[in-house]
C-alpha cells in the first residue's frame, strides 16, 4: 500500500479512467435509488398500494439486500481476487432488473429488489477494496472523493431520466434502462479492469478465517467508531431519500418540479465532494471532516428550530437542507478512508463489514425517520439532528475526545 501519488501495482489504466470505472460501479446504486423517485407514486397505484409510506419499501428492500450481501462478498473478494465475484455480482443485478420490467405484484417487486441488492453488494465493497488496493492515505481519501464526486453526477441526472423515461412509457420501464447500464457497466470490468488482488495477498475462505479478519475489524476502535458514525450520517441521507417525493410534492407541492430541485441538492453533494479532494490534501481527512461534522449539527439544530416553530418556507428549507447535505459530501469519503486505513491488510472483509453496518444501518435508520413522515418536515428534521448528535458522539469515542487531529495520528484499536 502506498500514499504516495503512484498506485501500488501497476495499471493499464490511466487514474482518470480507473476513477470513471470506479465511480460508473459505484453510481449503481444511486442509480437505483434515485431513478424511481419520480416514479413511486406510480407504482404504488399500478400495484395497488393505497398506503402512501408503504411506498418507501421500494428502496429499503433494496438497501437490505445491499447490505446484507457485502458480508458474503467482502471475503469472498479477500479469497478468489477483486474481478470474478465483482462481475458475479453485476450479473445478478442486472438480470433481476430486468426481470422487474415484467413484476405482476407488490410483493413480487420487493423480493426482485432485495435480490438486486445482493447483487449490487459487489459494486459497492469490491470498488472500495479495489482503491484500498492501489491506494492508502491521503491520497486514498482523494481518490475516494474524485469517485464519489463523479458518481454523485447520477443522483443529479437520475430522477430526470426516470421522468423522462415516464413521459414516454410506464414505470416498468425505468428498470429496463437500469439494466442496460449495468450490462455496459460489466463489459467494462471484463474488458479493462485489472485484477488488484494478488495470490500473495489471498485469505483463506472459510468460517475461522472470515471470523478472524471480521474480529480485527470489529476490534479496532478507530476503524468501528467510524464506520458506525458513518452509519448514523447515512441513515439521514436514506431517511430524506425514502420521503424526498412525498417532501418535494406533497409538502411544498413542486410537482414535476421535483427531478429539478433534488438534481440542485445532489449537485451540492457532488460540489463538495470535488472540494474536499482539494482540501483533504492541504488539511488532511481530520480537520476536513470533523468540522464538517459540526457544521452538520449545526445546519440540523437550526432546521429542527425552525421547522418545530411553523416557520420553514421551501427558500429556508432549500438553504439549511442544503447547508447539511454539503457538509455530508465532506464527511463520507474521509470516514471511510479513516475507517478503513488501518485495515489494509484485510481490506476485502473490512469493506465488507463497514459496508454492512452503513447500509444495514443507514437503511433502517433511514426507514423509521422516512415512515415517521407526517405530511411536514419536522420529523426529517429531527431526525437529522438525532443522527448528527449521535454521529458526533462515536468520532469523539474514535478519537478519544480531541478532534481536527493530525492525519498521522491513529489512536490505538
Amino acid at each position: 500500500m502506498t500514499s504516495t501519488t503512484e498506485p501500488a501495482i501497476a495499471m493499464p489504466l490511466s487514474k482518470g479512467q480507473f476513477i470513471a470505472i470506479m465511480a460508473m460501479l459505484m453510481s449503481i446504486n444511486a442509480l437505483s435509488i434515485d431513478m424511481m423517485l419520480p416514479g413511486l407514486q406510480e407504482i404504488g397505484q399500478s400495484l395497488g398500494v393505497a398506503d402512501e409510506n408503504s411506498r418507501q419499501f421500494v428502496i429499503t428492500s433494496y438497501l437490505i439486500g445491499m447490505g446484507s450481501a457485502q458480508l458474503f462478498f467482502g471475503p469472498l473478494s479477500d479469497r478468489f481476487g477483486r474481478k470474478v465475484p465483482l462481475i458475479g455480482g453485476l450479473v445478478i443485478y442486472a438480470l433481476c432488473a430486468f426481470a422487474i420490467v415484467f413484476v405482476p405484484s407488490f410483493g413480487a417487486l420487493l423480493a426482485l429488489r432485495f435480490v438486486q441488492g445482493l447483487g449490487a453488494a459487489a459494486t459497492r465493497v469490491i470498488s472500495v477494496s479495489i482503491v484500498r488496493d492501489i491506494y492508502g492515505g491521503r491520497m486514498m481519501a482523494e481518490v475516494m472523493s474524485l469517485v464519489m464526486m463523479v458518481f454523485m453526477v447520477v443522483p443529479v441526472i437520475a430522477p430526470s431520466i426516470g421522468q423522462l423515461v415516464m413521459l414516454f412509457a410506464e414505470w416498468h420501464m425505468i428498470f429496463l434502462v437500469i439494466s442496460i447500464y449495468a450490462f455496459f457497466a460489466t463489459v467494462l470490468v471484463v474488458l479493462y479492469l485489472p485484477e488488484t488482488l494478488g495470490p500473495e495477498n489471498r485469505r483463506p475462505f472459510t468460517i475461522k478465517g472470515i471470523a478472524a479478519s471480521f474480529a480485527i475489524v470489529l476490534g479496532n476502535r478507530t476503524a468501528l467508531c467510524y464506520a458506525l458514525a458513518i452509519s448514523f450520517i447515512f441513515g439521514a441521507l436514506f431517511g430524506f431519500i425514502n420521503s424526498a417525493q412525498q417532501v418535494m410534492v406533497g409538502v411544498f407541492g413542486l410537482g414535476n418540479y421535483f427531478p429539478l430541485v433534488f438534481a440542485c441538492f445532489a449537485g451540492l453533494m457532488a460540489v463538495a465532494s470535488f472540494t474536499n479532494s482539494r482540501l483533504v490534501g492541504r488539511y488532511g481527512m481530520h480537520r476536513v471532516s470533523h468540522i464538517a461534522l459540526l457544521l452538520f449539527v449545526a445546519a440540523s439544530a437550526v432546521w429542527a428550530l425552525f421547522s418545530a416553530a411553523g416557520f420553514l418556507p421551501f427558500w429556508l428549507f432549500a438553504i439549511l437542507y442544503g447547508s447539511a447535505m454539503f457538509q455530508f459530501g465532506l464527511i463520507g469519503a474521509n470516514f471511510n478512508a479513516m475507517a478503513m486505513e488501518p485495515l489494509g491488510h484485510v481490506a476485502g472483509t473490512a469493506s465488507s463489514v463497514i459496508g454492512f453496518m452503513q447500509t444495514i444501518g443507514g437503511a433502517l435508520i433511514g426507514a423509521m425517520i422516512g415512515q415517521a413522515f407526517d405530511g411536514t418536515v419536522t420529523p426529517l428534521a429531527f431526525g437529522f439532528l438525532s443522527v448528527a448528535i449521535i454521529g458526533l458522539f462515536f468520532v469523539l469515542l474514535a478519537e478519544r475526545g480531541r478532534l481536527f487531529s493530525s492525519d498521522h495520528h491513529h489512536p490505538a484499536g
